[in-house]
């Protein structure tokens, strides 16, 4: 059987704050049976010019992605954010050509948790880590894609790794891109009361799927003294959690 073409989207909160997401995914996907290219003229997905109301600027970015990853058989990447934002883009487009080939990539395009589960099938192997975890559901990933058994299915296949139910797992952690630099006073309140369910847990590891919601909890963890290490799920995954987590990096 041929295997599947994949194009890889790396996002610039990975590419800037946490590359070894973006390595844990590609290797991922070439154990699930994807060849994996990542294509150099991939720019930001758009959405925060999306969310801030810059309609122009987002559909500038649009085009770029489209014409980028439209060749492949599907776009993959380690954030539900992203993946939501390139699934609207053909709502960007007044334009029927445009509009067109954004439909055509909104088809393909996945977030990696889903993609390896749904698409793929994919199950651990071989992969182990003793230690207790609890996870976070990220707000775009299970209310945009519908990713929310598929990362626990997973997990399920990773030897040693036991798993903690959290309070309100699929409640926003405050993070929300651009909110919690509008609105920080709510922000703060909202992560505050999410690390203390994660706290509560008494589980050593948090995860999720989104790096933006994992920096935000791990940085509210921090402040308050937690021992909770938060990782990227795909890590896990990939057998790559025995490093710096997530706020720990230098």
């Amino acid at each position: 059987m041929t295997k599947p073409r994949v194009g890889l989207f790396v996002t610039c909160l990975v590419d800037a704050m946490r590359p070894q997401i973006g390595w844990a995914t590609l290797r991922l996907l070439e154990r699930a049976g994807c060849n994996v290219e990542v294509p150099r003229a991939q720019t930001c997905c758009g959405q925060p010019a999306g969310n801030s109301g810059d309609k122009r600027g987002a559909e500038k970015l649009a085009r770029q992605v489209i014409e980028a990853f439209e060749g492949y058989d599907y776009l993959v990447g380690p954030s539900g954010s992203c993946v939501g934002q390139i699934r609207s883009y053909p709502t960007l487009f007044s334009d029927q050509g445009w509009r067109s080939r954004a439909e055509g990539l909104s088809r393909k395009s996945f977030e990696i948790l889903g993609f390896l589960n749904d698409v793929m099938g994919w199950k651990p192997e071989g992969v182990r880590l003793d230690a207790t975890a609890t996870y976070h559901d990220s707000c775009s990933g299970l209310r945009e894609l519908g990713v929310q058994e598929q990362p626990r299915a997973l997990l399920e296949g990773v030897e040693g790794l036991q798993m903690r139910p959290l309070d309100g797992a699929n409640v926003c952690c405050g993070f929300g891109g651009t909110f919690c630099v509008k609105y920080p006073e709510i922000s703060t309140a909202i992560v505050s009361e999410k690390a203390a369910n994660i706290v509560d847990t008494g589980a050593d590891l948090l995860l999720a799927g989104d790096l933006g919601c994992l920096m935000n909890m791990a940085g509210r963890l921090h402040r308050e003294g937690a021992a909770t290490r938060c990782f990227h799920t795909a890590e896990v995954l990939a057998g790559m959690a025995d490093g710096p987590a997530i706020g720990e990096e230098g």
